[in-house]
């Protein structure tokens, strides 16, 4: 298990590198002046050039890919070309907004759905079955930011239970800030419920018709002891790999669904960093997420390994 886990972190840090290197080329090889955007396009070029030898976007580019390693490595991106602040300060505002309302959304979500999912797969080819697939293939199918448009036009236009707008004040409490969550929240829900039930019952129906549950209901062991010791902690895995790939993009891919809840996210702040040409605040937020993808999908791997006995022990002979 450890040899395991030195290789998924050291993977970890490969990946790490080729984001960088990603990041790194995209951005010069596209056609970018930092001082042109930054003084206007009627500055003399005199200015742009003291921006640019300012700004260092001028150094070769080796020199530039270096200091990216080494902002990376510290996490010290400097400050934001627009807002004249830390990159930190910056993306970590956005970074703990986006956490709020993922980790709504997954309190949501991924109770019902695994309830959901299992209850079909115990009722396999039954009408509460198909019923569970129907809704989850219907719900599944429907886009963030179109859920979103409806709920906010139906719950708070229309009826006004809810803020339409999903930052809540400055100093609100908790309760407060669960209720401007709330919306977008469930347009996520919306959205995953029904990949996430299908993920699970597919794992669960596995599980039930293996060789292992009937030798344990053949021992005599209870429904329950059965589901809980057997069915569930093998049915489960893929379900946890694909949350874990899933909070990766709650973080970095709801641009869509922040700016109609004009709600300040990761996924806003690399937006606006693209539109503004604001590098390090774009570098970082990219990096960013990267990170979370690659600790969340590790987090993953380690329950599924401590989950499955038999990946245990195979993990312990490589």
């Amino acid at each position: 298990m450890t040899r395991y886990v030195v290789r998924r972190v050291l993977l970890a840090i490969v990946t790490l590198w080729l984001i960088c290197t990603i990041v790194f080329v995209i951005v010069n090889v596209l056609p970018n002046n930092v001082g042109r955007s930054l003084a206007g396009p009627f500055a003399p070029q005199e200015t742009v050039d003291q921006i640019n030898e300012r700004l260092g976007t001028n150094d070769p580019l080796p020199v530039q890919y270096v200091r990216l390693l080494k902002n990376t490595v510290t996490f010290n991106f400097g400050d934001s070309f627009q807002q004249h602040k830390p990159v930190s300060s910056v993306i970590g505002a956005a970074f703990f907004r986006s956490a709020k309302l993922a980790i709504l959304a997954l309190i949501m979500t991924i109770p019902l759905a695994i309830a959901a999912g299992v209850f079909a797969a115990r009722r396999k080819d039954k009408v509460a079955d198909r019923s569970v697939v129907t809704l989850g293939l219907a719900s599944s199918s429907i886009p963030d930011f179109v859920s979103g448009v409806v709920l906010v036009y139906v719950f708070g236009v229309l009826l006004g239970w809810f803020p339409v707008r999903a930052q809540p004040p400055d100093g609100a409490g908790f309760f407060t800030q669960v209720h401007h969550l709330f919306l977008p929240a469930l347009a996520l829900v919306i959205v995953y419920f029904g990949y996430i039930a299908r993920i699970t019952r597919a794992g669960v129906i596995k599980a039930l018709d293996s060789d292992y549950t009937r030798t344990a209901t053949m021992k005599g062991l209870s429904n329950r002891q059965v589901m809980n010791r057997h069915v569930l902690r093998n049915g489960l895995q893929p379900t946890v790999a694909v949350v874990g790939i899933q909070i990766g993009y709650l973080f970095g891919s709801l641009v869509a669904l922040e700016r109609i809840f004009n709600y300040p996210g990761i996924g806003s702040t690399i937006f606006n960093a693209v539109s503004r040409k604001d590098l390090p605040v774009l570098q970082a937020s990219v990096i960013l997420v990267g990170i979370i993808y690659m600790v969340t999908t590790l987090l993953a791997d380690l329950t599924i390994a401590w989950m499955n006995p038999r990946a245990r022990m195979d993990l312990s002979t490589t």
